[in-house]
């Protein structure tokens, strides 16, 4: 587990470590247990870091590389840092017609970041989807669980500047 070093000299646990030790003893031996423990392992640490995924193969007793082959498989994981807020750019269809790609580059110039990608500060990432399912809101983006919808290349500086806060 990491320690830290705190002023009085002494060492301990970093908290959200220790939130992992006791996640990980809350399901030795139970079957079934990778992929909760890999949800709520990337819930106290908003990714999946190697030293994580070793620590849940160590404490479940399994090979670090099925943990890794199922982190890796499941588009729900992910093994890099993610942003604050994840925008979701929908590229499906009607979004594409009404100009989708147009709003998803400008997104990219303002943040400057690639599809995919999170910007320097953690505080975007941004993802290309097939679909978000609002084809009458076109072209449309989500970012956390904010839709917006009838959206021009030029919305988009304000509607990111809510989430710089």
């Amino acid at each position: 587990m990491q320690q830290i070093n705190c002023c009085c000299g002494g060492n301990q646990k970093d908290e959200k470590w220790i939130k992992l030790e006791e996640l990980i003893d809350g399901y030795k031996g139970k079957k079934g247990a990778l992929i909760p423990v890999l949800q709520k392992a990337q819930d106290i640490f908003g990714y999946l870091p190697e030293e994580v995924m070793a620590a849940i193969a160590d404490g479940l007793g399994i090979p670090l590389s099925q943990v890794y082959g199922v982190a890796t498989f499941y588009a729900q994981f992910h093994l890099k840092p993610r942003g604050k807020n994840i925008i979701r750019v929908c590229l499906g269809t009607a979004c594409h017609v009404r100009g989708g790609q147009k709003i998803f580059e400008r997104i990219q110039k303002e943040l400057n970041v690639e599809k995919n990608g999170t910007t320097e500060d953690l505080l975007f990432t941004l993802e290309g989807v097939a679909c978000i399912g609002a084809c009458g809101l076109a072209p449309v983006i989500m970012i956390n669980d904010d839709t917006h919808g009838r959206l021009t290349p030029d919305d988009i500086p304000a509607i990111l500047d809510k989430y710089r806060e």
